[in-house]
């Protein structure tokens, strides 16, 4: 039988207080806490791309008690009706939908615009609601290209605004600790990381160009990129692996797992960056590597790999997606949910900090929405309190910069040399080539 929307919506939330009232580090306060469930100053909300991941962050913003929903945005009308019908079940104001997220821009109550669209529009997308005065969160990648996340940095400080990267890892309290922990030296000195991500993934096949679904808005939703035929196997998600409007697994997923070595090595910028692997599962029209193996060397003394298997789902320690730390005096192991376990050198166990939420990473939409709710507060107290955020724009843009370093020296096949001050790449005019991208006429990006 099926719950009430009011007893669903209470439900909810209590299960998120009662998960976060569980977990208290000293690295979340009290006070942070507290302001999960029952603040009375509502911040209001706008939500970008609704399909899929999008139409979950609108069903958490909405169960939270100091924020309300008020406009769903998408140029797919049904999945407005979704997700209109999905975040009634987790508020009491109704939402309004839109096709075209602009005119919510133009709207003075609206607060923040969070954006889940395409990769090709995060940048873009954000930069306006800057412009319209407007708070952001954005999911990762916070950019299509490096030039895009340096202009949003800029923009960021020049506007005044909150912008907070969807890296949601950054706010999980096991996560924390085993970060603290690294740095507080329990594997002394940290010198090798490896991250991964696998998955299964079906073939996408060969696109066909048909016409335009009546459902669908394809010239708003190419917005900044130069125009291209619809084809059948584009809309939703597979164009994630096309170069055009997306940027692979290793932006997609491996995103959050290169931002956890950055996080916990402590580094910025690498000094070289080189790249395996292709499109060896499938013959079709997917063109990103769906095997890629990412080598990022930060000077003499510390380096990091990330590995994508798009097609091949076998786990690593156990876990689809993860993080290994390589120290003198052992390693440390962060897995897919908020968890992490210390090992001595000869892989003996010295702590395991586990905990009993289950997280599907395979998930694409939603993998962890009671956890993903302390990184969505950690942005309301940051616009309401100005408390530092713990994935802000600056250190979204590093991370994510890595990953981009990564694709491009796949895709002109060499190295890269990195000037580790400012993650520019130096002596090849073929690899600067594809540090911005082209825009369709009127969509370019100025601040």
């Amino acid at each position: 039988m099926s719950q009430p929307k009011n007893s669903r919506r209470k439900f909810i939330k209590r299960s998120s207080l009662a998960f976060v009232a569980g977990s208290v580090l000293p690295h979340f306060s009290a006070k942070s806490y507290g302001q999960i469930i029952g603040a009375n100053e509502k911040i209001n909300v706008s939500v970008m791309g609704v399909n899929s991941r999008g139409k979950a962050l609108a069903q958490n913003f909405a169960s939270q008690d100091n924020c309300d929903v008020r406009h769903i945005c998408d140029v797919d009308s049904r999945a407005i009706s979704k997700c209109l019908t999905a975040v009634s079940e987790r508020q009491s104001t109704k939402a309004e939908g839109l096709g075209d997220f602009r005119k919510s821009l133009e709207s003075k109550d609206i607060d923040v615009l969070v954006i889940a669209a395409p990769d090709h529009w995060h940048a873009p997308a954000s930069l306006l609601a800057l412009k319209a005065g407007k708070h952001v969160y954005v999911e990762k990648p916070c950019s299509h290209n490096p030039h895009e996340g340096e202009l949003l940095v800029e923009a960021a400080k020049k506007y005044n605004k909150v912008v907070q990267m969807g890296n949601q890892r950054r706010s999980w309290p096991n996560v924390v600790e085993g970060i603290e922990a690294l740095k507080n030296g329990a594997i002394g000195r940290v010198y090798y990381g490896e991250g991964w991500y696998t998955n299964n993934r079906p073939s996408i096949g060969t696109g066909k160009k048909i016409a335009v679904p009546d459902w669908l808005d394809w010239e708003l939703w190419q917005g900044p990129a130069p125009r291209k035929d619809f084809k059948d196997n584009i809309v939703h998600y597979n164009w994630h692996w096309l170069w055009h409007w997306g940027t692979g697994e290793a932006l997609n997923n491996g995103t959050h797992m290169i931002d956890l070595l950055r996080w916990g090595m402590e580094v910025d910028f690498p000094t070289k960056v080189s790249s395996n692997g292709g499109r060896y599962r499938y013959d079709d029209d997917w063109e990103t590597p769906d095997t890629q193996i990412i080598n990022l060397d930060f000077g003499a003394d510390k380096t990091m790999t990330w590995t994508g298997r798009s097609c091949n789902g076998k786990d690593v320690a156990g876990s689809s997606v993860g993080v290994i730390f390589y120290g003198e005096k052992g390693s440390l192991l962060i897995p897919s949910g908020n968890s992490y376990t210390q090992f001595d050198l000869d892989g003996k166990v010295v702590k395991d900090v586990q905990n009993t939420q289950k997280i599907d990473a395979r998930n694409k939409s939603n993998p962890a929405e009671q956890l993903d709710a302390l990184h969505i507060q950690n942005m309301f107290s940051a616009i309401k309190d100005g408390d530092a955020l713990n994935s802000d724009v600056d250190s979204g843009h590093k991370s994510t910069l890595l990953v981009q370093l990564g694709n491009i020296a796949q895709r002109v096949g060499h190295s890269l040399e990195i000037d580790s001050s400012n993650g520019h790449i130096i002596r090849n005019p073929e690899a600067q080539k594809l540090w911005s991208r082209t825009y369709e006429q009127g969509w370019e990006m100025k601040l």
